[in-house]
């Protein structure tokens, strides 16, 4: 089986720990404060990818006409965002797929477009990051997800083809860059990326405790 595939890429943003549903959330609160609706639609063209993707302080500006203070949303948004994670942990099931990854044999890599200072400081909060063999961010790389540099990168990090790894994504852009790399892709949406339409990949879970590690791999191979 591990001759086949022999690596597995973790994004992590709503993937390994669901930041990405407290996050809507708080831009959502911040909308309605000033009588607008952010949307999934809207909101959906920037998860999984850089912040260049969409700008909710200048869309919201435009709708409400005029110009605002922007420093205070910012910290009124960090505060809610903040006090939404207070008792968030890493998504269910995650735990064991790096465990049983190890088990394997497999390298264990990260690809995530947000920085180093975000993801590192969410893995070491969660005790994660002794598990990981190569972590690329976005400092590592010109062009975030859904270019495939990100991965690229990581599976050169690993030492491993990308015929031989597995991604494991929450959201299109970040499906959309693994398979661009040539990986295969498993997709395990959070409960806001659920709702998003996704293009190419090879299995769907609804969460990593649906299937053990070991039979996902048989699966795909």
């Amino acid at each position: 089986m591990t001759n086949v595939i022999q690596a597995v890429v973790f994004d992590f943003d709503g993937l390994i720990v669901d930041t990405e549903t407290p996050e809507f959330e708080s831009f959502q609160e911040m909308y309605r404060q000033h009588g607008c609706e952010l949307t999934l639609d809207i909101w959906g063209q920037c998860i999984g990818t850089g912040p260049e993707a969409f700008n909710p302080y200048d869309d919201l500006e435009a709708r409400i006409g005029r110009a605002w203070d922007r420093e205070a949303a910012r910290q009124r948004h960090k505060m809610t965002y903040e006090e939404k994670m207070r008792h968030a942990d890493v998504r269910p099931g995650v735990r064991a797929y790096l465990q049983e990854a190890k088990e394997l044999g497999l390298r264990v890599g990260l690809a995530s477009s947000s920085s180093r200072a975000w993801v590192t400081g969410y893995l070491e909060r969660f005790g994660l990051l002794p598990w990981f063999d190569c972590i690329r961010t976005s400092d590592d790389v010109t062009k975030v997800k859904p270019d495939p540099e990100l991965y690229r990168k990581t599976l050169e990090g690993l030492g491993v083809r990308p015929e031989a790894a597995v991604a494991f994504e929450d959201s299109p852009n970040g499906a959309l860059a693994a398979k661009r790399a040539g990986m295969w892709c498993v997709i395990v949406p959070n409960s806001v990326t659920a709702k998003l339409q996704f293009g190419e990949y090879d299995q769907r879970l609804s969460s990593m405790e649906e299937l053990p590690l070991r039979e996902l791999i048989v699966s795909l191979a």
